[in-house]
């Protein structure tokens, strides 16, 4: 098979234009063209009113190696790359002990996943829910008010990605295709055909909920054991005369502890007690940079119009998103994240007397408004102390929404007229704000620092000026967004294992180093190797070489 690169074509061409344009590149006769399958499909909207499709292609040709060298100049031209994921080992005849994933988020299920197809018979603990019964609970808050700590956005099957967008795209370096790996099993479990190729693939809630369920029969058949509502309080570590750590199991809040010498850790951004836990067990962790800020929300209809013109609308664009920044004077960066289009606005707080905000939208993205991030990025230097004062900075800007919104749950929310005037909301125009439970017209000043609202307040014009309409009045400002990745890293070796505790592998965004389904299914991919390699004394994991490294976040 070849792979072809880069063929434009008109958004409207006919069932034919694909083939004939790659028997034209190619200068072959139809016979010569023996198949033709899509590997990817973009859209290129610069030119509004000539908004073209973008196809990558593998085709099969009769005499490959003549056609490259004729064509060997041409370098949108190469033989199509083999993406198949191979196992790096096997697990012996029998085990030893069984390794330990903590957490069944992307990262957790992807790593218990490659550990169970390769025979390590995973036990994977999970301190929420499963994923039908914790979608009854978050509904519980979003209809009624009333939280559930332990079975929420964050904690529970599936992880803080079963209430997003479900984007399946990423920034990350994967030159192994893990990601294709990723992919591959969401079709497998229930995900559309699509997401392999299109340019920017997304599932949505529903279809993410049972996809999750599939996975886990999966694993379940191959030996993986599930145990929920098992919120892992302790690690046994012992310390040998020459101060190494050794991982020798973990403790349960039931009393249990369970034997292993192998613990990934994929705890999610919001796994605070755990954290706590950690820093007090001597685990070597740091405070890192992260993003606060609001959610703000426009017509999908503005949104459309802005970025596709009179293609707005077509069955093939969809529902248009956006991705912007904004350099401030002051050094800060604002910019969009997680954006949803087609979606809500969401509460997504794991503790009593919070209030955060995420973005959700179905596998349609049919509702009425778009929704997305307006994030400051900030540093440590903003929040100094210890490796968990992100967490305390986090809490006191959820705590001061909390109480803006009138102490029961709902948001607060500003104009965006108001919010650029420095003058307090008292009523909504006619963007109808998606959060649940409710919201409160008020003054966003007091819930995000000084330098955050100057900030935001500096990007708007600038984000109106890149989208029209962008900075119009009525638009809703919900706060707060204040979980845009985790406040801490867990640094690693090239072993993927704690820089100073044997065993313990953390993993995924809550250690910081994936930011979103896809890039946190890779790394649960790398780790679940690291593991099994660990186990079996199999070498250096293929990976190597990446310590530190961290996806961006996509939401």
């Amino acid at each position: 098979m070849l792979r072809l690169t880069e063929l434009k074509l008109p958004l409207d061409h006919d069932a034919t234009a694909l083939r004939d344009a790659v028997l034209q590149r190619l200068e072959l006769d139809p016979p010569d063209l023996t198949s033709l399958a899509i590997a990817r499909r973009g859209y290129d909207a610069r030119r509004r009113s000539a908004i073209s499709l973008i196809y990558t292609v593998d085709a099969a040709v009769r005499d490959e190696a003549a056609l490259l060298r004729r064509h060997a100049a041409d370098p949108r031209l190469a033989p199509t790359p083999d993406t198949g994921y191979q196992p790096v080992t096997r697990a012996p005849a029998t085990l030893a002990s069984r390794p330990v994933v903590i957490g069944c988020g992307p990262c957790g299920l992807f790593a218990a996943l490659i550990l169970a197809q390769m025979g390590f018979r995973p036990i994977i603990l999970e301190r929420g829910k499963l994923v039908r019964e914790r979608t009854r609970d978050t509904w519980g808050l979003w209809r009624r008010g009333v939280l559930d700590p332990e079975s929420n956005v964050q904690f529970g099957e599936g992880g803080a990605g079963t209430f997003s967008d479900g984007k399946l795209y990423s920034g990350i370096k994967d030159p192994h295709h893990l990601g294709r790996k990723v992919l591959t099993e969401f079709v497998a479990a229930g995900a559309p055909d699509e997401i392999l190729f299109v340019s920017k693939p997304h599932i949505g809630t529903f279809r993410l909920v049972t996809m999750v369920e599939s996975m886990r029969a999966s694993i379940e058949a191959l030996g993986g054991e599930y145990r929920f509502g098992c919120r892992v309080t302790d690690l046994d570590i012992v310390t040998a005369p020459d101060g190494t750590r050794r991982v020798r199991g973990v403790a349960l809040a039931n009393g249990e502890t369970i034997a292993t010498d192998h613990v990934v850790l994929a705890v999610g951004h919001s796994a605070r007690d755990t954290f706590a836990m950690l820093h007090a067990r001597g685990v070597a962790m740091a405070a890192k940079p992260f993003s606060i800020g609001v959610r703000i929300e426009h017509p999908q209809k503005l949104i459309d119009r802005a970025r596709f013109g009179g293609f707005a609308g077509h069955p093939l664009l969809g529902a248009a998103d956006y991705k912007i920044v904004h350099h401030a004077t002051t050094g800060r960066s604002v910019y969009s994240f997680c954006m949803c289009p087609g979606g809500r606005v969401v509460a997504a707080t794991s503790e009593a007397g919070r209030v955060v905000t995420n973005g959700m939208s179905q596998y349609s993205r049919a509702e009425f408004n778009a929704n997305a991030g307006l994030v400051v990025g900030i540093t440590p230097d903003d929040y100094p102390g210890h490796a968990l004062a992100g967490i305390e900075f986090q809490r006191h800007w959820e705590s001061r929404a909390f109480a803006a919104g009138g102490g029961s749950y709902a948001a607060p929310v500003q104009l965006v007229g108001d919010f650029l005037a420095g003058r307090p909301s008292t009523a909504l125009g006619s963007v109808t704000p998606s959060y649940k439970p409710g919201v409160t017209p008020t003054d966003l000043s007091t819930c995000l620092p000084d330098y955050a609202i100057a900030a935001i307040r500096a990007a708007l014009p600038d984000f109106g000026r890149q989208i029209p309409g962008f900075d119009m009045a009525d638009a809703v400002m919900t706060g707060v967004e204040t979980r845009t990745s985790s406040p801490l890293r867990i640094p690693r070796g090239e072993d993927f294992r704690s820089l100073n505790t044997i065993g313990l592998y953390p993993a995924g965004e809550g250690a910081g180093y994936a930011g979103g389904i896809l890039s946190a299914g890779v790394d649960g991919i790398k780790v679940a190797e690291a593991v099994a390699l660990s186990m079996t004394g199999g070498g250096r994991p293929r990976h190597a070489g990446r310590r530190g490294e961290m996806a961006v976040a996509y939401g």
